[in-house]
């Protein structure tokens, strides 16, 4: 798959676990040939005028409400808040060292899948910058970022992600019919980067999610200091 097609899915799924602003499965048709080519179409398609604004963010509320903190990589599993400070200052530095600046007007934490997605996209677009330009050896760079950050953040919780979404939809169902929206684009997205790793000679251990513990809060964490406490 080229660098832009594979920057048009990451962009895609990026935008698809934010809250929503706009009806973002009516783009969904325009990514078919993408997926299909690699073996990723998704078999229950899901019609753009199956949803309305409001009932789109009426289901991300439902399922992030009650997922909580699964959306955050560092929340996932590691032994103390301490190395959880190491692996964000990790992200961030994969971030900075390609030019990507969070805040704007999306604000999330660095170890959110969004923010994750996004920057696969922006590594895809700048390795077809640089190959458009003749300009090998920056690619090769953005090919080797590419693989370090799938290998060492994303490609390594995303099918947790995924399972957990899975599980939340199995245990409460909104109503009977078809699966819910966000655990389908969990699984699709699971998929997709374990695509992309295994292009990129990545084989990632895959995390079962029975037996993970949330990574714990400071002990002496209070709202002592906070000017709203009381």
């Amino acid at each position: 798959m080229n660098p832009i097609d594979r920057a048009k899915v990451y962009r895609f799924l990026a935008e698809a676990f934010l809250y929503p602003t706009e009806v973002w499965p009516e783009d969904l048709p325009l990514l078919a040939d993408i997926l299909e080519g690699v073996g990723l179409s998704e078999p229950s398609p899901i019609a753009a005028g199956d949803f309305n604004l409001a009932a789109l963010q009426a289901e991300h509320r439902r399922t992030f409400g009650t997922s909580g903190s699964l959306v955050y990589e560092t929340e996932c599993g590691l032994p103390n808040e301490f190395q959880q400070s190491q692996e964000l200052a990790d992200i961030a530095g994969f971030y900075s060292a390609f030019g990507l600046v969070l805040g704007g007007a999306v604000r999330e934490r660095p170890d959110h899948v969004a923010v994750e997605l996004e920057f696969m996209h922006v590594l895809a677009l700048k390795e077809a910058f640089a190959l458009e330009r003749g300009l090998a050896e920056q690619a090769e760079i953005c090919v080797d970022a590419q693989r370090a950050f799938l290998r060492d953040h994303l490609a390594g919780w995303v099918g947790l992600l995924a399972e957990a979404l899975a599980r939340l939809g199995a245990a409460a169902p909104v109503a009977p019919g078809p699966e819910s929206l966000y655990p389908r684009m969990a699984r699709l997205a699971h998929r997709f980067v374990l695509a992309d790793a295994e292009r990129l000679g990545l084989a990632p251990e895959a995390r079962p999610l029975g037996g993970l513990r949330p990574t714990p809060q400071a002990p002496d964490l209070t709202c002592d200091a906070c000017p709203v406490a009381g």
